[in-house]
């Protein structure tokens, strides 16, 4: 059964999942509709939104090759893999999906972030209240079953960057932060910056 987590709360992955090894993140969002403009307007460029994760050591990135997004697919232990990435949201389910292998991540790693930014957002002036129904879920990967899904329901306006999330291991057992929020960092370069 998933549970429908609120912004700040927090859940044990592990601790009711026994043999818990590979997790799937999805994420997903969907384009506010817009009212189109005259007939000579440019049509509206879509929003591309972009799924990334970060590999923590104590809480900081120690190096940008632990950054795993569009640009670096895989991590250098195999243990987590971005699936691809979706230039326009289009289409029902996740738009981006991250498959991350609990059991075989490396021990100096003991947090993993979940953001979503916006590609060029102050170029194609787009921010997150464009966007709605943005979702994280985490998905049991072997048992192709949902465990929990957080539904953001703030107003992102003006914000063109999201941390969703944060896997983390806590006494023996790997949990999942709901965080939610908001920055305006132009660019996934600058929100890493804030785990430096």
């Amino acid at each position: 059964m998933s549970i429908s987590l609120q912004k700040g709360q927090k859940v044990s992955l592990t601790k009711d999942n026994a043999g818990l090894s590979k997790v799937l993140i999805g994420l997903g969002w969907d384009e506010v509709k817009r009212a189109k403009g005259g007939f000579f307007a440019p049509k509206p460029m879509p929003i591309d939104c972009d799924a990334s994760v970060l590999l923590l050591h104590n809480g900081k990135l120690m190096d940008k090759k632990d950054i795993i997004y569009f640009g670096n697919l895989k991590h250098a232990s195999g243990t987590v893999q971005h699936m691809g990435d979706n230039l326009t949201g289009a289409g029902d389910g996740d738009d981006e999906q991250i498959v991350v292998d609990l059991a075989r991540i490396p021990a100096e790693f003991d947090k993993i972030v979940v953001v979503v930014n916006i590609y060029e957002p102050k170029q194609r002036n787009q921010h997150f209240g464009m966007i709605k129904n943005a979702s994280c879920r985490l998905v049991d990967n072997n048992k192709n079953v949902e465990m929990c899904k957080y539904n953001l329901t703030d107003d992102y306006s003006g914000a063109t960057a999201l941390i969703f999330g944060e896997i983390y291991r806590h006494d023996g057992e790997w949990k999942f932060n709901a965080i939610g929020q908001g920055t305006n960092d132009p660019g996934l370069g600058d929100l890493v910056k804030r785990y430096k």
